[in-house]
């Protein structure tokens, strides 16, 4: 492990970012209007070595192939880490071999810097790859992926940004738009003969994912995600088009909090919680005019939908199904949910679904 200077203040950060999320639980109980504001993303430990892709051959004029630069730029990284600098351009970024990021590492965009996916006929192609990687910042800059000029008809897993199996990821202040797949997908590693290794705290923060064809952001097997400020709209073209969905293939998702994000105008479901998922917390988003559920629930446990607005969305504002139990829906405003009806019509619980408290204080207009 590193023991560079800055270890010590980020262990710290990580302290006092922990404590915060201990006291968050403990405040759940009290209603959406006491629960404390998180504090900014943690620190990730690195080294404070600065290398521009440019110096390792990257043209960013959006007609060479920058892959083997942006490689490059990484590999020179001595091992304590530190900053890899992309200044404004548009980088030429190959998703069949993808930029593979590695430990204790920055990948720090300008405003300024596109990485522009080269099209390709693969099922499964991915612009940046963190695979069993720790202490990564991702930040800055667009994706824009290659969906409008993709050469074959199959496959839903052209992302963006791909995060497998990681510790310690922060993505934040980045817009990733047209993938052939999802925006963003992070979760877990699977292996065939070991146990499979789950993403542990993640974090996605001023992030805007649109246009992207399969979901804006999934999030696979993890523990302790925390998902703010971010926007997921215009997702669709293969199901199931949510905004975000908790969708672990394997293991289970737990502690997930999504919070002051704008989900809108997706073909599926704004939010879709899909089974072996617990511990997820909705609170603040405002989530509107997308054509399936505001928010769908299927199989979901200990649950906490607070204070946000839900309105406008094709079928229900929220829909629990498949036997989703202890769920609480507290200090929402739902209106014109499931074309245009009124009520509390607009919340569906099935009959198989249990401990389920809808509070006197959600407003049905």
């Amino acid at each position: 492990m590193s023991h560079d200077p800055g270890q010590a203040t980020a262990s710290a950060t990580r302290r006092d970012f922990m404590g915060g999320l201990l006291r968050l639980a403990g405040a759940v109980a009290c209603g959406p209007a006491s629960l404390p504001a998180f504090a900014a993303a943690p620190g990730r430990q690195r080294g404070n070595a600065v290398v521009d892709v440019r110096a390792h051959g990257a043209k960013g004029d959006g007609i060479h192939d920058d892959t083997a630069s942006f490689q490059a730029a990484i590999n020179a990284l001595p091992q304590t880490g530190g900053t890899v600098s992309v200044p404004a351009g548009a980088y030429l970024i190959d998703p069949l071999r993808s930029v593979k990021l590695r430990s204790r590492m920055h990948l720090s965009l300008a405003s300024g810097a596109r990485l522009l996916a080269k099209a390709n006929a693969a099922a499964r192609a991915y612009v940046l790859l963190a695979q069993q990687v720790e202490d990564v910042e991702i930040s800055g800059g667009r994706i824009i992926g290659e969906r409008d000029s993709h050469l074959a008809a199959s496959g839903e897993w052209g992302h963006g940004i791909r995060i497998r199996g990681c510790s310690r990821v922060t993505v934040r202040d980045i817009h990733v738009s047209r993938c052939w797949g999802d925006g963003i997908s992070a979760g877990g590693i699977v292996f065939r003969t070991r146990a499979s290794q789950p993403g542990i705290d993640y974090v996605f923060e001023n992030v805007v994912c649109t246009g992207n064809r399969r979901q804006g952001l999934t999030i696979g097997s993890s523990r302790r995600v925390r998902i703010r400020n971010c926007t997921f709209a215009d997702t669709g073209g293969t199901p199931p088009g949510a905004g975000i969905d908790v969708e672990p293939d394997t293991g289970v998702a737990s502690d997930i909090v999504i919070e002051d994000c704008l989900l809108r105008g997706n073909r599926g479901p704004g939010i879709s919680i899909y089974k072996r998922a617990a511990g997820i917390t909705v609170r603040r988003c405002t989530i509107d005019r997308n054509r399936g559920d505001g928010i769908l629930a299927v199989n979901a446990v200990d649950c906490v939908f607070a204070g946000n607005i839900i309105r406008g969305n094709g079928l229900k504002g929220i829909s629990l199904k498949a036997g989703s139990r202890d769920v609480r829906i507290t200090g929402n405003r739902f209106e014109g949910n499931g074309r245009g009806r009124s009520g509390k019509d607009q919340v569906r619980v099935a009959g198989d679904s249990r401990a389920i408290r809808i509070e006197t204080d959600n407003i049905f207009e």
